[in-house]
């Protein structure tokens, strides 16, 4: 008996995201952004929250290649955020810093222990361990975050820096700090 040479099998592919493949391809044939330098053209950077009723381009009315936008859980300015921050500063041409928290949020309106339970009973596992990083009081978060940026040696004066929050329900900033 000879043994038959084998091709090694390649998994398929699932499609679970052909839907999003094909709204792509629609959006890169009439795509007009090629060429962008990655510079923050209007020279912002915004730091918000991961929510999804929050447009940070459109809601200060400006357009794809105009800011550097650093989305998280509460919008909080995070090591990863002032990374972010530093490199925009002095790379990428950003003069002006919005950090922009909003209305009902997730991390404002649960506890630490609330947020637990419920990825706990979702997940199937404790999850007691993970910190979500709450925010019991969202002004002083704010205020706080905005004075970490603006006292950041690499920032500092390089940059005007503003805290604002964002009404989920009529789509205004209000300047806070």
């Amino acid at each position: 008996m000879t043994d038959t040479p084998t091709t090694p099998t390649t998994p398929s592919i699932p499609t679970d995201f052909d839907d999003l493949l094909a709204a792509n391809a629609e959006f890169a044939r009439t795509f007009d952004l090629a060429g962008f330098d990655g510079v923050a053209h209007a020279g912002i950077a915004i730091v918000t929250c991961m929510d999804s009723r929050i447009a940070p381009l459109a809601m200060l009315g400006l357009h794809p290649g105009d800011a550097k936008i650093f989305r998280n859980p509460g919008g909080r300015v995070t090591p990863q955020a002032l990374e972010a921050l530093v490199l925009g500063v002095h790379l990428l041409g950003v003069r002006r810093i919005l950090v922009v928290p909003h209305t009902r949020c997730a991390m404002a309106s649960n506890t630490e222990e609330e947020l637990h339970e419920r990825v706990s009973a979702s997940a199937g596992v404790d999850a007691s361990w993970h910190d979500f990083n709450v925010v019991p009081d969202q002004r002083a978060a704010l205020e706080h975050d905005v004075h970490v940026v603006r006292s950041h040696p690499l920032i500092g004066e390089r940059a005007l820096v503003g805290g604002f929050m964002y009404d989920v329900d009529s789509g205004l900033i209000s300047r806070l700090v």
